[in-house]
């Protein structure tokens, strides 16, 4: 059975996707706002995993929606959560299998127990999150033992986070991001699988 994993090219993401891949036909989904982000980098960090990688698309409209939640809020968690929900429904409507890369200790995205089942009752979908039980600290321990990886800072480094296009929208509305979002958020690419 194939299984929808939400992929940034990051870690976490990708460790998901390796722990799905003994029970699941794995692929890989990186979603956009529009077609002119490059992915590039994401496509070839799906390829150095091994497992196909789809370029998706948000439904028409989630972009101003999630930056006018940013904007009312203040800061991001709101709207990454949005675009997080938004990009499970698209996958969900083309896989009974669907995952991501959320962790125990993750606050955002973060579907609590009700949202997870409400999204599966209503999609009828199986939604799997194999990193639930596993703590920050034990994520980068098995990150290290299979993956070669790079860190930088958001918006300095190419990935599929959701964060980068919400950066670059609200600079379109002519306002400063940095405001609105932590300094230093470290961010990954998977650029190979160790040995």
């Amino acid at each position: 059975m194939k299984a929808g994993v939400l992929f940034s090219g990051g870690k976490d993401s990708a460790l998901a996707a390796l722990l799905l891949a003994p029970h699941y036909e794995v692929e890989l989904n990186t979603f956009a706002f529009g077609e002119g982000r490059d992915l590039r980098a994401v496509e070839a960090a799906g390829a150095a995993l091994g497992f196909p990688w789809q370029r998706r698309t948000f439904p028409e409209g989630t972009l101003a929606t999630a930056l006018d939640r940013l904007v009312a809020d203040g800061y991001p968690n709101g709207a990454i959560g949005l675009v997080h929900r938004a990009a499970l429904e698209v996958l969900a409507a083309g896989h009974k299998v669907v995952a991501d890369g959320t962790r125990f200790d993750d606050r955002v995205p973060m579907l609590d127990s009700g949202e997870a089942r409400s999204l599966m009752d209503r999609c009828g979908c199986a939604y799997v999150r194999p990193l639930l039980g596993y703590p920050r600290a034990e994520v980068d321990r098995l990150v290290a033992r299979y993956f070669v990886i790079e860190r930088g800072e958001t918006g300095r480094m190419p990935n599929g986070d959701y964060e980068d296009e919400l950066r670059a929208g609200l600079r379109e509305r002519g306002l400063d991001p940095a405001p609105f979002f932590p300094p230093m958020h470290e961010q990954t690419l998977v650029r190979g699988r160790q040995g």
